[in-house]
């Protein structure tokens, strides 16, 4: 037993020096950088905050040391003139401007449509519309980044249309209209409405019942529809699809991670390490029907969700692998010598990473409540405490975002490899 330790001992400080690791994977190339303020801005759509708090979660997990601020600035019913929240001159003024935004993406579009057949009277109103909201934002905010999006679909696929040819027949003209004039002004497009539909057909072939729940409305998307909207705009802002990487190759006694660090690599029996890694998974609701079936229709975690741990050169036909202890799952040899996928397993990553998407969620809450319950129907009361009030309560929006940022750094985990 003496001999055996010390040759793991030997052994874990050896790959201490062969192991090659990579770090800061995929920032350079993201749309986003450090210092920048998001605005979304949008209907209610935007305003459900669960595409624009999917992309918020991913951007702080997997860029946990970049510093961006989100605020969700969506308003049910909105048109490009402006809605329920005021006319679209206050409403930027507002909820746009005061924030001083970097970057602002917007999405409006199913509203404008008025629900009907294509009409030119709407559309031009919608043009002209759009157009005044670009002109108005980069006077304003000169050297902002704007991605327009794209509007999400009117679900006529599982469901058949209310009159011929559709409502998102409509939405997609107006989509072509919105790339033509982000090309025209040099700006950024992020398209929700294809990926969806496509995603919405495959759904629909195999389960008819469960992709009507998707969108269940045919207009508001549920958790699952907007985890796809989510994919399109983060993968229109180039996103990384990986959370980290690790290679191990217990017979040539070589580690090669990205975007991770391995440590205290230790083999017998069992194989052990120490993983720290630079970021953490996306959180998916593998437990809600709809979600499940969105993911399953789509390509989101091929393309966005990636946290491959491979190891070649075992003995055994299976292994059991624990994280820190707690099971994770049985893989057989030629499953690890592939590669499994991390991020879709119940780890204790994945775990972290939903505790951060609940802070996400409510310092979301909390602006929203500032926002919507104080500051507008409060607006026109001349209340000398007003100032102070909204101060008090960004206050503790921030202390809830640097409580959610604090949750995003990735700890050092135990793995376990142990023979079955």
């Amino acid at each position: 037993m003496r001999t055996h330790r010390s040759a793991l001992a030997i052994f874990s400080s050896v790959v201490g020096f062969i192991s090659i690791a990579t770090t800061a994977f995929g920032q350079s190339r993201f749309y986003l950088k450090s210092g920048d303020r998001v605005v979304f801005y949008g209907d209610s759509i935007t305003d459900q905050r669960l595409y624009t708090t999917f992309a918020e979660t991913f951007v702080v997990t997997r860029f946990p040391r970049m510093n961006v601020k989100f605020v969700h600035s969506g308003w049910g019913g909105d048109r490009v003139t402006g809605g329920g929240g005021g006319p679209i001159d206050q409403r930027l003024e507002r909820d746009v401007f005061a924030y001083n935004p970097t970057v602002m993406t917007v999405m409006l579009g199913m509203n404008d449509g008025s629900y009907r057949p294509f009409d030119d009277g709407i559309f031009n109103t919608y043009a002209r519309g759009y157009e005044h909201i670009i002109q108005s934002v980069t006077t304003h905010q000169p050297g902002i980044r704007m991605t327009l999006i794209q509007p999400s679909p009117y679900d006529d696929v599982t469901r058949a249309p209310g009159f011929t040819g559709g409502y998102n027949a409509v939405l997609l003209k107006y989509s072509d209209f919105v790339k033509e004039l982000a090309a025209k002004n040099k700006l950024d497009t992020a398209d929700l409405n294809n990926p969806v539909v496509e995603a919405l057909k495959v759904a629909n072939a195999s389960d008819p019942a469960g992709a009507a729940k998707i969108i269940g409305d045919r207009v508001h998307p549920g958790s699952g529809g907007h985890l796809l909207m989510a994919e399109a705009l983060l993968r229109a802002w180039g996103a990384p699809k990986q959370v980290s990487s690790v290679d191990i190759d217990v017979s040539a006694k070589k580690v090669v991670a990205s975007n991770s660090r391995v440590s205290e690599l230790q083999y017998g029996t069992s194989v052990s390490w120490t993983q720290l890694d630079e970021a953490l998974p996306m959180p998916i609701d593998f437990n809600d029907p709809a979600t499940k079936l969105s993911v399953k229709s789509s390509d989101f975690v091929e393309s966005l969700n990636q946290q491959p741990l491979k190891v070649s050169g075992l003995t055994a036909a299976r292994y059991a692998l624990k994280i820190d202890g707690v099971s994770v799952g049985e893989f057989s040899n030629a499953d690890l010598k592939s590669g499994i996928n991390l991020a879709v397993l119940s780890t204790p990553m994945v775990k972290q990473a939903a505790q951060v998407h609940a802070l996400t969620l409510k310092h979301n809450n909390m602006h929203f409540l500032r926002w919507r319950n104080v500051q507008v129907p409060m607006q026109n009361d001349k209340l000398s405490s007003m100032p102070k009030a909204l101060a008090g309560l960004d206050a503790i929006e921030a202390d809830v975002v640097a409580q959610q940022r604090a949750a995003a750094v990735p700890v050092a985990h135990k793995f376990e490899l142990t023979p079955q």
